[in-house]
């Protein structure tokens, strides 16, 4: 080996003109050797060239020479630190550089340059000088040995407990550490042992017996020690503190659940349950949510909702997740929302609730005891809990408060604790508050609905009717449909049944406008189908009137367009069923003998959309058949729109349970097809048929002659007596009279008379006339003009409805029979 001088080329870093050259072919062997070369080996050009470049190397670095090559042909080059070997067989530090020198068209090779640094500070560095450099280090660092006992450790690592590094020697992490989890430490470092391969950034999470009450996170990298023989050693391992990198993505990842699981429905305690559910166990060991009790009504909290005598403060708990296991504390098993607590004035949760800032304590002692049985079991033995109270704040109101309790086996809750409780309370905050705000509207829409529902179905001689309806969700809200019947002239009756689009008040205010305008065109007379005209122009109207003005609301008309409709009129003297539909599904129907079919029955457009005239169905029904008239929401399911067969397949199957009664039918037929909390509000009203006996209907046809009025009378008296009902003999003759003698002087073509005994005595003249009669009221001097107006005087209620062959004048009379 050559002199070198210290102020060479090593210390002054890599230069070429000091630098060695030598070259190789492509697999590494020397073809062409340098006085350098020589000079800095001590090989001549004859011992050199033919050498592996592996032979000029140390033992340890001779391994690496098949990488370095790979690495030049990938790379186009290579640069490092190798330690050759001298023909002396003493070990020198070298820079090397390799870099191409092909030629064109010639083989491959590689030029290598050497720069002796062998005499640059800190190459040959000492034991002393690294163990002061890796003490000095401010990560964790150890080496084991192939039994996995200490050899040697520096003083950083003590920070994570064991004791200082002379404590350590000839230990196992499990001695050093008792109690913490060594088992999976020691599972990297022997797979590192085994296979060589380093393990990086391995995370182990657990609790050391420097900080029993506190979770810590290290970060641990190991690498395989080997001998210059290439044999292992031991293993070589470093660790890192990211506690506070583990617990920010806990909170992270705590506050991601919180926002997918609280606030799923519209609920207030089943809100509040889920915050308790989400905090426990990864924040707390038991939690408690106390609410106001105007926040449950849908009010605007106040503090004075809160005083009670003697100052203290009652809650509700809305939530609640005791520690432990069930059973551990009495009333562990409580009901969340169910039970109110009573706190002092002077408690923190009352200071809380007042003052909008959170309270806590370290360590809850029996002297700081103001919860008494209000504070929530924790569980466990491990002393003192500590406490955390954050208040429920949403929009600048406080709702109420949650308490957190730790164990005394936990770390106390910190300022960290306490941001982190103040962001998950608040997302919690606003849910209940979207929860109590909804619950108010939902509240009002449901009152208002009900009040426009019919509280019973009145009673009438057509049918035997039941009906159910059954609210959406309370995510979805409150729809607008509704159901009615009609009790009409002639003892006949209207079924129907309607949905306004929508949800919340508007729709319910839209129901409202429908049923009424239905209720008054069936007060008409009309039939089915010109019902539903004059219900689709009055719509239609609305919505023109309201598109016109440009402070119009969605609750105006334009709620009621597309709304859907079915009208039904059945007539219990012959059994003539007449219906019509503008955008509503068709009724079924339930034989006598359990079969179920549809009405073909004509579609109409819904309501104010527009399309062609509506038409009607007509048909006989036999006594006992029931209609099963009901709104789109029976037909779906979960949301979705089945296929039209699928749907008529299940209400058919619900509709063939026979039951005990038409009530029970109808609600069974809900819970069959309609879940607890549907998607869509559901209407159901079915109405089993009847018919009048013949003796109950009596006709008479008259001729156009005024000996005929007297004729009438009689005839109308004698079937009174036979009906046991002659105390209506002379107000039902003066109506005979009347409406008869009527039709002789102004209208054309055969009279007929016919009485009718139902709930109410109905007389009815038909005469083939088109013009209604008026009521007037005539003055003192007048000679006539008094009949209709002692009709309508003397009887319940007088109307006229029009036929194809001309109108019938009809007049109603209450019965006073006590069998009636």
């Amino acid at each position: 080996m050559g002199s070198h001088d210290e102020d060479g080329a090593a210390r002054r870093g890599f230069d070429v003109a000091d630098a060695a050259p030598l070259l190789l072919d492509a697999r590494g062997v020397v073809t062409s050797w340098t006085r350098d070369a020589e000079r800095l080996l001590g090989y001549t050009g004859d011992e050199a060239v033919g050498k592996d470049l592996a032979g000029l190397l140390t033992v340890g670095d001779a391994g690496r020479v098949p990488d370095v090559l790979e690495r030049c042909r990938r790379d186009g080059g290579w640069a490092g630190l190798l330690s050759a070997r001298r023909k002396d067989q003493e070990p020198l530090p070298v820079m090397a550089r390799i870099t191409s020198a092909d030629e064109p068209g010639g083989p491959v090779r590689w030029l290598a340059l050497l720069n002796e640094i062998g005499g640059a500070p800190g190459w040959s560095m000492s034991r002393p000088v690294l163990e002061q450099m890796v003490d000095g280090a401010p990560v964790g660092i150890a080496v084991v040995d192939t039994d996995l006992r200490f050899v040697w450790s520096n003083a950083a690592l003590s920070r994570f407990g064991g004791g200082p590094p002379e404590r350590r020697l000839g230990l196992r992490l499990a001695d050093v550490q008792p109690g913490f989890d060594a088992r999976a430490v020691e599972a990297q470092m022997r797979h590192v042992l085994d296979t060589g391969e380093p393990v990086l950034g391995y995370e182990h999470v657990g609790r050391l017996c420097a900080a029993p009450h506190r979770e810590t996170a290290h970060m641990l990298s190991f690498t395989r020690l080997d001998d210059e023989h290439g044999r292992p050693m031991g293993v070589y391992y470093t660790v890192v503190d990211i506690t506070d990198r583990h617990r920010a993505r806990q909170r992270l990842a705590l506050l991601d659940r919180a926002g997918r699981r609280i606030g799923r429905g519209l609920d207030i305690a089943r809100t509040a349950q889920e915050l308790a559910e989400v905090a426990v166990p990864g924040f707390a060991d038991a939690v408690a949510v106390d609410l106001l009790e105007a926040v449950f009504r849908g009010a605007e909290p106040g503090a004075r909702q809160t005083a009670r005598p003697g100052g203290s403060v009652a809650l509700r708990r809305a939530g609640r997740r005791p520690g432990g296991a069930p059973g551990e504390r009495e009333g562990a098993a409580e009901a969340a929302g169910d039970v109110v607590v009573v706190y002092r004035g002077d408690s923190p949760p009352v200071r809380a609730l007042a003052s909008g800032q959170p309270w806590s304590v370290e360590r809850f002692t029996d002297e700081d005891d103001a919860w008494g049985p209000a504070l929530p079991a924790v569980g466990g033995d491990g002393g003192p809990p500590s406490v955390l109270v954050v208040p429920v704040r949403a929009r600048g109101a406080t709702l109420g408060v949650t308490t957190f309790l730790r164990r005394g086996t936990q770390e106390p809750f910190s300022k960290d604790d306490v941001a982190l409780a103040e962001d998950l309370v608040s997302r919690a905050a606003v849910c209940v508050d979207n929860a109590r705000r909804y619950s108010r509207e939902r509240d009002a829409a449901l009152a208002l609905q009900r009040s426009l529902l019919p509280h019973r179905l009145p009673g009438q001689d057509a049918v035997e009717a039941a009906a159910c309806y059954r609210p959406a969700d309370e995510l979805t809200g409150l729809g607008g449909d509704w159901y009615d019947l009609i009790p009409l002239s002639g003892a006949r009756v209207a079924l129907v049944v309607g949905e306004a689009p929508g949800h919340g008040i508007d729709a319910a205010a839209a129901m409202g406008r429908l049923r009424t305008a239905v209720r008054t065109l069936a007060a008409l007379d009309l039939p089915p189908e010109e019902v539903l005209a004059r219900l689709d122009d009055l719509v239609g109207s609305r919505a023109h009137e309201e598109d016109g003005d440009a402070d119009a609301d969605d609750g105006g008309g334009g709620q009621t367009v597309g709304s859907g409709c079915l009208y039904v009129v059945y007539d219990p003297v012959d059994g003539r069923c007449a219906m019509a539909a503008a955008g509503h599904p068709a009724p079924a129907l339930v034989g006598t003998d359990g079969r179920v079919t549809f009405v073909d029955l004509p579609q109409g457009p819904p309501l104010g959309v527009g399309g062609p005239p509506f038409e009607a169905a007509e048909l006989v029904l036999p006594e006992g058949t029931t209609l099963a008239l009901h709104t789109d929401g029976l037909m779906a399911r979960g949301g979705e729109r089945w296929a039209l067969d699928t749907d008529r397949t299940r209400l058919r199957q619900a509709l063939q349970v026979r039951t005990a009664s038409l009530d029970l039918s109808c609600r069974s037929v809900i819970d069959a097809l309609v879940p607890a909390r549907p998607h869509d509000d559901v209407a159901l009203l079915m109405a089993r048929t009847r018919r009048l006996p013949a003796d109950r209907v009596a006709v008479w046809e008259l001729p156009a002659d005024p000996v005929a009025v007297a004729d009438a009378r009689k005839a109308a008296t004698r079937r009174l007596a036979d009906w046991e009902l002659e105390e209506l003999s002379f107000t039902t003759e003066l109506v005979v009279s009347e409406l008869v003698t009527n039709a002789i002087r102004y209208a054309v073509g055969p009279i007929r008379l016919r009485l009718i005994r139902g709930r109410a005595l109905v007389c009815e003249v038909h005469d083939g006339g088109a013009t209604a009669p008026r009521l007037r009221h005539p003055r003192t001097t007048d000679e006539g003009g008094r009949g209709l107006l002692l009709v309508s005087q003397l009887t319940r209620r007088w109307g006229t409805r029009f036929t194809p062959e001309g109108k019938i004048i009809w007049a109603e009379q209450p019965l006073t029979s006590p069998d009636a």
